[in-house]
């Protein structure tokens, strides 16, 4: 399985690309949250664009998946 790093240093910069929690073997909960901080203050090397992605889980919402752009700037 491929970590965050690696899945962001394959793409191009200016690139589009979507993050899941799937990908990232990452329960929804646990990548709701981490999803949140992403669209707060980006992710590091990619900026959230878009509208996220929600999945109904027992009523709840959660973000399963974003829609991102590889920006080297946040790289940290």
């Amino acid at each position: 399985m491929a970590g965050m790093e690696d899945i962001v240093n394959r793409q191009k910069e200016g690139a589009q690309f979507v993050l899941s929690g799937a990908m990232l073997r990452l329960a929804p909960d646990e990548f709701d949250i981490v999803a949140r901080l992403w669209i707060s203050d980006g992710g590091n090397g990619f900026r959230v664009v878009g509208v996220p992605h929600r999945r109904c889980i027992d009523g709840e919402f959660f973000i399963d998946r974003l829609t991102v752009v590889k920006d080297s700037t946040l790289l940290r």
